[in-house]
């Protein structure tokens, strides 16, 4: 390989990425990551992180990830913080651009990540962290003893909903349409809880509020009335986007544009994509837990792989 080609290229930069470059950087394998404008993911827009094993006292989103970045850095990861324009990924070694500069690798790490579908309100994009949250999961606890909303219709906002009702005193869950496009079981849970209550055809016009959210203001979209809802918390669950049209005619993805991975299946890498050489993880990948541990444990899997499969290509050369 020619001396410009590296060992490895991460893009992306959450909690999977940063954990991929801590990884591959104590392996010799000198990554470069390409961290993208908007670096560290989602938890750049969390408050408080109380979930994250090692921090009984919580940290702030922004905090844990630049300890990330500065743990990746110490052990020699290379940043460019730009995004990335286009890849190639069709022939070894890759291609990775940002803008006209080319970058090429031996091996590439997809964290490219997800972000959630907002409603798109000036105003939730100002309270995001300070009352509008898109993770239960994460910020759910904060709520205690309040009256919150969840937004959607689906199994996520059921399950959303569901899970606030341990903490919440109230939780209405506000759906645009008459019925939930949610599965039955989901359905039968939530219309059984005594906690949970519904906001029929009704969208959110205006989340209220300077500092925190105070209350949300809503409209039936049947008879145009306008109402308000004093909760103290909105959880938008209408889905995410994967960050994957990058990859658009190169990576396997499924109908809803998350990287498919071979998963734990024998000898078979579970990081690995259907492009030999190609490795995925992290929200990127998962549909299903969406979190930062998860993520960070993919991270390290992905760079074990890719640690194990350039050694076996090495052995393979020079063998040859």
């Amino acid at each position: 390989m020619p001396d410009d080609v590296r060992e490895v290229i991460i893009i992306g930069s959450g909690p999977a990425g940063l954990t991929a470059a801590v990884y591959a950087a104590r392996a010799n394998l000198h990554p470069l990551m390409i961290e993208g404008v908007d670096a560290g993911g989602q938890l750049m827009l969390t408050t408080e992180v109380e979930n994250y094993p090692g921090f009984p006292e919580g940290i702030l989103g922004p905090d844990m990830m630049a300890r990330f970045r500065e743990q990746a850095e110490r052990f020699g990861t290379e940043f460019v913080t730009a995004n990335v324009s286009k890849v190639d990924l069709s022939a070894r070694p890759f291609s990775v651009w940002v803008d006209d500069e080319e970058h090429r690798s031996r091996a590439v790490i997809v964290s490219t990540g997800a972000r959630a579908r907002m409603l798109g309100l000036e105003s939730e994009a100002q309270l995001l962290g300070h009352g509008v949250s898109t993770c239960a999961t994460c910020d759910g606890f904060f709520f205690r003893d309040q009256e919150i909303a969840v937004v959607g219709g689906g199994d996520s906002a059921l399950e959303e909903a569901l899970f606030l009702t341990k903490f919440a005193t109230k939780v209405t869950l506000i759906h645009r349409r008459a019925e939930l496009r949610a599965s039955k079981i989901m359905q039968d849970r939530a219309f059984a809880n005594e906690r949970i209550e519904f906001l029929w055809d009704s969208v959110v016009e205006d989340v209220l509020g300077d500092q925190t959210l105070s209350g949300l203001r809503v409209r039936n979209v049947k008879t145009d009335a306008v109402s308000e809802l004093p909760v103290t918390g909105m959880f938008v669950a209408i889905g995410h986007f994967p960050n994957t049209n990058l990859f658009d005619g190169q990576l396997d993805r499924d109908d809803e544009g998350y990287v498919l991975t071979k998963g734990l299946a024998g000898e078979t890498p579970a990081t690995a994509t259907n492009i030999e050489g190609v490795f995925a993880c992290g929200d990127c990948v998962d549909h299903v837990y969406r979190q930062a541990v998860t993520a960070a444990g993919m991270g390290c899997q992905a760079a074990i792989d890719t640690e194990r499969w350039l050694e076996a290509k090495a052995h393979e050369e020079r063998s040859a």
